[in-house]
């Protein structure tokens, strides 16, 4: 009997075969293949995603994409869309992509039970943060995410906080005693103080101290690489034309966010300046740790759970790169998004003098400074204040993920698709776009009522001063602020505190006007993230007039 035998080509048969094809015919076979499966999963989408109203694309390459990167109100035309289109709605992005935005509580909420496993972070917020950050708690997905936060969760406990409240008010009284200076060598009484740049100084060495049990003394006048590269993200001019094309371009691309320019150097030396720092730190630290200089405190510090987490028997176990990248992410937010949020708070403080008067006459009625458990429970008007500039004002204005799955969205009111039907639920295919537009949600009509445009603290002071709407946001305080679910911030508390301990002492020392008077104009730019400026100052001014309280 004959036994038929399969010959298998050899690699290098095969390499000679593809060859004899062509060069040409190779690149066109590739190309057929990959338009193949363009058009592939363009019909899937089409099929499995239901088709939502939105808005006409106004560019033929970007979709609305520049439009809205180039609004000083984005926020608004998510809204504006939200109310011709309904709660969900499809948006035209870059190179005929599409996002579907949602606007609705209860979506919102399905959204968030599932982020980090079906809802993922794109490839290009996965580049950028690879670039600047590293693979720590920005960047993991799933149960690496979730291994990374359990190890890093104990540091932000209520009694963790609670032994950092003395850190948060001595940074506070260092600028308070920088500005007496400032304000006695005046000889009006007042001086013009430029608080961003301060801000930026309390916030970078409060995170420094209580994060890391490190001094970068930036409120002494010293100069550190972290200050240096900062900077340069705040001075760095309103992105141009071709900065905003190259970006919108790398959303739909990667790749592209390789190509040097000047913006993707500067997060290149960002990653690099933030990468040395965490490793100087992590190095003093295991030395004073093998030496046995901390305390039995530092184990549930910060820098003492990372330390903890190298350990090969720990239960949570992170590799030095992955411990490098949790102290890049924490220098990182515990600078940009306490100094933006301060810098708001003085802002409106300043346009609405009778709040500020109202604030100081609270602090001054309370005597003392609080203590932690204080500070939480015993000063209302305080947390009306920090509450509605973090609703007005998020430090994170909206964010995209990548549908891992196929998915069904259920609404809590019906919306209207493309053929006119109605429905109150929406298919999402795997590789839809999703959009939170979290300070169009913070500061939505529909949702906080007809005042939800004005900084109003009073609305935080009653039960009836937040909406029947609002209360089905799920977020701290209803607020997407802090986003929610599985990679709600881990520092929000910590935040928080930090917040209330240095405006509390800035307002009960001193008085704060705009400089130019309480109609001036503020407008947004980009430092790292979305910083307010004073229209006609340089890089991220915001030069107030500050007087004592007596």
């Amino acid at each position: 009997m004959k036994i038929s035998t399969i010959t298998v080509p050899s690699p290098l048969s095969l390499w000679t075969t593809l060859c004899s094809f062509g060069t040409f015919n190779i690149a066109c076979s590739f190309a057929a293949l990959w338009a193949f499966l363009k058009v592939s999963r363009a019909l899937r989408w089409r099929l499995k995603t239901t088709q939502l109203r939105g808005p006409p694309r106004t560019s033929f390459i970007y979709g609305v994409s520049h439009d809205l990167a180039s609004s000083q109100d984005s926020a608004g035309m998510y809204e504006r869309w939200a109310t011709e289109y309904g709660v969900a709605y499809m948006i035209p992005s870059v190179l005929g992509q599409t996002r579907i935005v949602l606007c609705d509580p209860r979506a919102i909420a399905h959204f968030y039970a599932r982020e980090t496993w079906t809802y993922v972070q794109t490839p290009f917020s996965l580049a950028l943060l690879e670039a600047s950050v590293g693979r720590g708690l920005l960047w993991s997905q799933g149960e690496a995410h979730r291994r990374q936060r359990k190890a890093l969760t104990p540091a932000f406990s209520n009694a963790a906080i609670r032994k950092l409240a003395s850190v948060f008010y001595d940074s506070a009284y260092k600028a308070k005693g920088a500005w007496d200076t400032a304000i006695e060598s005046s000889k009006d009484g007042d001086a013009v103080i430029e608080v961003q740049n301060w801000i930026n100084h309390i916030s970078l060495d409060t995170i420094g101290i209580a994060g890391f049990s490190h001094d970068f003394g930036s409120l002494d006048g010293k100069r550190a690489s972290v200050t240096e590269v900062f900077d340069a993200f705040g001075n760095n001019r309103q992105a141009s034309v071709v900065n905003r094309a190259f970006f919108l371009l790398a959303s739909v691309f990667p790749i592209i966010a390789r190509i040097p320019n000047k913006r993707t150097k500067l997060f290149k030396k960002l990653g690099v300046t933030l990468g040395e720092i965490s490793n100087d730190l992590l190095i003093r630290s295991r030395r004073e740790k093998n030496a046995n200089i901390s305390g039995r405190d530092e184990e549930k510090s910060i820098i003492g759970l990372l330390l903890k987490s190298e350990g090969h028997d720990a239960e949570l176990h992170m590799s030095e790169e992955e411990v490098v990248a949790q102290m890049k992410v924490l220098l990182l937010a515990g600078y940009e998004t306490t100094s933006i949020s301060l810098t708001w708070a003085l802002i409106e403080l300043s346009r609405h003098p009778n709040v500020q008067t109202c604030l100081r006459e609270e602090l001054l009625a309370f005597g003392a400074d609080p203590t932690y458990d204080q500070l939480k429970a015993s000063l209302p008007y305080l947390d009306a204040v920090i509450h509605e500039i973090l609703r007005l004002h998020p430090p994170v204005r909206e964010f995209t993920r990548l549908a891992a799955a196929d998915d069904v969205i259920p609404l809590s009111e019906p919306v209207r698709t493309v053929s006119g039907e109605t429905t109150d639920s929406i298919s999402i295919a795997k590789g839809t776009l999703i959009t939170i537009p979290g300070a169009a949600i913070n500061r939505s009509s529909a949702i906080w009522g007809p005042d939800a445009k004005e900084f109003k603290p009073d609305r935080w002071l009653n039960e009836d001063g937040i909406s029947g709407k609002a209360r089905e946001v799920q977020g701290h305080r209803h607020l997407l602020t802090f986003v929610d679910g599985p990679r709600a911030c881990l520092g929000k508390d910590f935040a928080i505190t930090e917040f209330k301990t240095v405006l509390l002492v800035l307002v009960k020392n001193f008085v704060f006007e705009m400089r130019d008077g309480p109609d001036s104009q503020v407008e947004i730019v980009r430092g790292i993230m979305a910083r307010p400026r004073v229209i006609g100052e340089d890089g991220i001014g915001v030069p107030l007039r500050v007087r004592r309280y007596e």
